[in-house]
């Protein structure tokens, strides 16, 4: 063998490790992290934040506990698609404080330090669930009142569509472990709520190649009878949600302190809720109690 055919061997050779190298690189670099757990929230006034966040709510903030922006917030310096350090307003620029903001910070609280904590929030105030199936959007688009046209134009005029294409950024990023489902007042007494549900679960998992079933889907009751709750006939209906979704699990509100309209939590009734979605998660994936 030649000299020279010895030197093309050796610029193969040295081209094959470069290039073993490299997707030896590429592959580290762009892998999901199976400690940053992802959970996709959704729903209507009660999961967008229907009160401003207290001083409380803005201390204490965790670098592990994330949020994937849904819209860009010039006035927050945020912008949408974009992984932010957990802050509210969780949901779009003006909103509340939600539920998922103390869903997070419960789980860190009992979490191991190498596990990150990731949320998708889409919610739209007065929504009736039909809005986040993406079959029937566009129908129940025609006949929403006028006020919930602009918040639906922030999600590009699809709200389901929107929440899909974060949960599918987030899980380049992460794994999603858990959907937080916060919604029917609209839909009271609606005896095919609990359907229309699993729909939107289903198309969900279906669409991020996740296996039928897979996800815990915890669902929050709405303001309690107790407490003289404007819809509260609804926990009836939500109350079914596990005979059809068999991963679904119910979150009380039963004492989570409310606002005067008795359709809306105060803050205090967020912390509280939150922590309850936290709590069940806890059992639920993590074997905590």
């Amino acid at each position: 063998m030649t000299m020279e055919n010895d030197k093309v061997l050796d610029y193969r050779l040295i081209i094959k490790v470069l290039t073993g190298f490299f997707l030896l690189f590429a592959t580290t670099s762009f892998a999901q992290d199976p400690n940053f757990h992802i959970y996709l929230c959704f729903g209507q006034s009660n999961m967008e934040g229907h009160v401003r966040a207290e001083a409380q709510d803005t201390v204490n903030l965790s670098p592990r506990f994330k949020v994937l922006q849904a819209v860009d917030c010039p006035d927050l310096n945020r912008i949408k698609d974009t992984w932010y350090m957990a802050r509210p307003p969780l949901v779009r620029c003006n909103t509340g404080l939600t539920p998922a903001d103390y869903f997070g910070r419960t789980l860190l609280a009992k979490l191991p330090e190498q596990i990150k904590i990731g949320v998708v929030n889409v919610a739209v105030g007065g929504c009736k669930i039909e809005l986040f199936d993406r079959d029937m959007y566009a129908s129940y688009i025609a006949t929403a009142p006028q006020w919930m046209i602009g918040t639906i134009k922030q999600y590009n005029g699809n709200p389901y569509l929107r929440l899909l294409e974060l949960a599918k950024k987030a899980q380049k990023d992460g794994v999603i472990k858990g959907i937080l489902l916060h919604q029917g007042e609209s839909n009271t007494g609606d005896s095919l709520w609990v359907k229309k549900v699993k729909i939107v679960y289903d198309n969900l998992l279906k669409d991020l190649n996740l296996e039928a079933n897979s996800i815990p889907l915890l669902a929050g009751e709405v303001v309690n009878a107790e407490q003289g709750g404007v819809c509260a006939s609804m926990n009836g209906i939500i109350a079914t949600l596990p005979k059809t979704i068999p991963n679904a699990h119910v979150i009380s509100s039963k004492g989570c302190t409310i606002v005067a309209d008795k359709l809306h939590f105060d803050a205090a009734g967020y912390r509280e809720l939150g922590k309850r979605y936290a709590d069940k998660m806890l059992a639920l994936l993590y074997s905590i109690n």
